[in-house]
């Protein structure tokens, strides 16, 4: 059987939908019973504008940002919301500002690491992280420890669905919470009900998308 799916429309900016899948998701470290399809929002050029101006929002006015690093295939939001952000006229702290826009390497363990053309935009930078999702956390604390090793300092996550508050002591800024999908839960796969109760998983989700089985 299918999962089921419907559109979620951004609370401030209806243009903007996640589509959302119920079922019984697996990803690298946890069983989710929601799936986020983020494709349009990172590959539509109109949505992904879209999608840039309202996070630029929340930085506008806040600290300079010298180096946005994207995650999740996010580069395009990335592009967007560095050109928002630097464009004349924005009156914002980053006007004119030259901000780069760069995305980590995976070596052979699985670690995150930067080329060396590019480390000198993170060691010393002040950094923004973009991401599609933070469910649990963790595939965002590897990219902040990255960043950490590097000598970048942290000045602001965004994402566009995040079901955690904060990271290493900053808000997360994102388009979509729980709030916007209620039922949304995720669990550790040993203590997953629907594993209990025997029921197969629909896909297995990474972070380009899902994979039914």
């Amino acid at each position: 059987m299918n999962p089921i799916s419907w559109d979620v429309s951004c609370r401030s900016n209806k243009h903007i939908k996640l589509n959302v899948s119920i079922g019984h998701f697996a990803t690298s470290h946890s069983h989710i019973d929601h799936y986020m399809g983020f494709t349009e929002m990172r590959t539509n050029c109109h949505m992904a504008m879209l999608c840039a101006r309202e996070l630029a929002k929340f930085y506008t006015h806040s600290k300079p940002i010298d180096t946005i690093i994207c995650l999740e295939y996010t580069q395009v939001i990335g592009s967007y919301v560095a050109t928002i952000l630097t464009e004349p006229g924005s009156r914002g702290v980053n006007e004119r500002h030259q901000i780069s826009v760069i995305t980590p390497e995976s070596n052979s363990s699985g670690q995150l690491v930067f080329s060396g053309d590019v480390q000198d935009l993170v060691q010393n930078k002040a950094v923004l992280v973009l991401i599609s999702t933070v469910s649990t956390g963790r595939s965002l604390n590897r990219a902040l420890e990255c960043i950490t090793y590097y000598g970048g300092h942290l000045v602001g996550v965004a994402a566009l669905f995040s079901a955690v508050d904060e990271a290493a002591g900053v808000k997360i800024n994102s388009l979509f919470s729980p709030d916007d999908v209620p039922d949304y839960h995720s669990y550790q796969s040993s203590e997953c009900p629907y594993c209990k109760k025997g029921r197969k998983l629909d896909g297995l989700v990474n972070a380009a998308g899902y994979t039914r089985i």
